[in-house]
């Protein structure tokens, strides 16, 4: 994680990246090679994490925000890394690392939104009936949906709004930075915009958008787009003048009005669903690519260093061999894992 999110990129002004629970090792458990990845770590993902047996949970956001004085019990976060450390599950969160990094999850908001991540025509949001007379049960973005990319785009160019530091960009990172830019070639129709975003990020039941008073979403051409994922009201905003559409998770009324006044644009899908796509679409092959080369590197070298000790007469420990007898690692999306908010569809 730290190769492919180096933490220098993360915002160490608030966020907290990192290792976050290292749990100890007890050699007479045996746990799957593998990682769960979610975006939250909720009690239901910390279940889902200790039935399948992982050694690592990848939580985008980090479950320790602040300072613990205490790690008990009766709160519910405390529980779930107590839990995990007991069944021998660590914690990794990358965060504002993932949100900078070239390649990360801003960059590929460009690509859903200029229809890399689109072309795929995915199932419906199933939805299912509750005891609501007009309403269906809360619906779900399913980004696995959209975990493949077409091989064009809308021809555009795309720079980084904010770019970091240069004191603290690792070599090979040179355009990392908070929000992303794209600028078409030539304006594109919202609508179509729309229907690359819907699709990209796994067809949500609806898709939140507000638009000056005064257009028409049909009439409303775009020539320019700024993304961040989560909370992106910070970076899109921060400056002079605006982009045409304002990509992000959440954004607050206030501050959507301003945007819309200004003759914006803005699409704000709920926090985490602007963030979760990600994790299907480029982080599950780009972690397991480098934990697979990683694993076979040292599981070569442990393996010999074994049959050399039993040549010499020595006796490896039992676990020892245990631990590396799985030739291949794994790395999944969590199931559990979705935003607070589900869509109510009117039936």
């Amino acid at each position: 994680m730290r190769r492919l999110y180096p933490e220098a990129l993360a915002d160490k002004s608030f966020d907290n990246t990192g290792l976050l629970l290292e749990a100890p090792f007890d050699p007479s458990r045996r746990q799957k090679n593998s990682v769960l990845l979610a975006i939250d770590l909720t009690t239901a993902v910390a279940d889902e994490a200790i039935k399948r047996r992982d050694s690592a949970v990848v939580a985008y956001h980090p479950i320790i925000f602040r300072g613990l004085k205490s790690i008990t019990l009766e709160d519910t976060q405390q529980r779930s890394l107590l839990r995990l450390a007991q069944h021998g599950i660590s914690v990794y969160s990358p965060h504002t690392a993932v949100d900078t990094v070239p390649g990360g999850m801003a960059d590929w908001l460009c690509d859903v939104v200029t229809g890399v991540h689109g072309g795929i025509k995915a199932e419906q949001s199933q939805t299912k009936q509750c005891a609501s007379s007009s309403y269906s049960a809360p619906t779900y973005p399913r980004p696995e949906f959209a975990a493949s990319a077409t091989q064009s785009s809308i021809p555009h160019t795309r720079s980084t709004i904010h770019p970091s530091p240069p004191d603290s960009i690792p070599e090979g990172f040179e355009s990392a930075g908070a929000g992303r830019l794209v600028t078409f070639n030539e304006a594109q129709p919202l609508t179509k915009l729309i229907d690359s975003i819907g699709e990209g990020v796994g067809l949500p039941g609806g898709i939140p958008i507000a638009i000056p008073q005064s257009r028409s979403v049909d009439d409303i051409q775009i020539r320019t787009v700024g993304m961040c994922p989560g909370s992106g009201s910070g970076v899109l905003l921060r400056g002079g003048e605006i982009p045409d559409l304002l990509f992000t998770g959440e954004m607050s009324h206030h501050e959507a009005l301003a945007a819309t006044e200004r003759g914006s644009v803005v699409i704000s899908l709920a926090h985490s669903n602007s963030e979760r796509g990600y994790l299907h679409a480029v982080m599950r092959t780009k972690l397991l690519q480098e934990l697979s080369q990683c694993w076979h590197g040292e599981r070569e070298v442990a393996l010999k260093a074994i049959q050399d000790s039993a040549k010499q007469g020595g006796a490896a420990p039992a676990e020892s061999s245990e631990v590396f007898q799985d030739a291949e690692v794994s790395v999944s999306v969590s199931e559990a894992d979705r935003d607070p908010y589900g869509i109510m569809i009117r039936r």
